[in-house]
């Protein structure tokens, strides 16, 4: 589904963010990218949904190489790509239910969706997604009355809505408290397993990566350095992506 090919990136302040990349992610699965910060690992994540323009090489979704496409077919794209993010980038003055709706905005005239014109059909989708996520009864609070991992819910509900066939979290549960980040990534399996989406997600905690990816794939200043198996994670692999040996502590994210 996803295929890096000889993929870079270079920003204008010639920070070299990715160098010559090479990668392929199937269907169904839940990938971890791990690495220090400014490894590279958003850069990475984003460039799948072309947030992130890349420099050189070529980039293919469903076999169709996305580094030119724009307009129309770029928006189909990002219609079938849910995007997760720290910050949850919910509208906070809104309600629950109209913030999950607008994962439906790509499937619709902007004059419809900005009037609030939604279908029917549409809008059982988005309560539906609520229900999935445990929250339906939140469904007319405003977004800002929410926790934190209330509102994370509110964003993989709203992904969900979209019926993409990949979600990017971007450090998803990096701003929660450590029992909320385990529900969180719990949702994300759930999500993995039951509706056979495509997770890919930048971790920070190493021991999240671990448990819950079936894949992990480490960068180091950006280069793939290890691409395997989560359970084949092993001190001399941390070594090579993170430079040194990590405490257990560091590793629990706790440093």
């Amino acid at each position: 589904m996803i295929k890096f090919v000889n993929v870079s990136k270079t920003y204008a302040n010639g920070v070299q963010a990715l160098k010559d990349v090479n990668l392929e992610i199937q269907d169904g699965e839940f990938v971890g990218i791990i690495g220090l910060s400014g490894a590279g690992k958003s850069t990475l994540l984003r460039s799948i949904n072309k947030m992130i323009s890349i420099t050189a090489g070529e980039l293919f979704i469903d076999e169709v190489e996305i580094s030119s496409i724009k307009g129309k077919e770029l928006r189909m794209l990002r219609r079938n790509i849910g995007m997760i993010f720290q910050s949850f980038n919910l509208v906070k003055r809104m309600s629950v239910f109209n913030n999950v709706l607008t994962g439906r905005v790509a499937y619709h005239p902007t004059l419809k969706t900005v009037l609030g014109l939604f279908p029917k059909m549409d809008k059982l989708m988005a309560l539906n997604a609520l229900d999935t996520m445990g929250i339906l009864d939140k469904a007319f609070t405003r977004a800002d009355q929410l926790s934190g991992g209330q509102q994370q819910r509110v964003a993989l509900a709203r992904a969900l809505t979209q019926n993409p066939k990949v979600i990017l979290a971007d450090e998803p549960v990096a701003s929660l408290d450590p029992i909320t980040t385990v529900q969180v990534m719990d949702d994300f399996a759930r999500i993995n397993k039951d509706f056979g989406i495509t997770i890919v997600a930048n971790m920070h905690h190493v021991d999240l990566a671990i448990k819950y990816a079936t894949r992990i794939i480490g960068i180091q200043d950006g280069r793939v350095v290890y691409d395997g198996p989560s359970r084949q994670i092993d001190d001399k692999t941390l070594v090579q992506i993170y430079g040194r040996s990590l405490k257990h502590d560091e590793v629990l994210g706790e440093s």
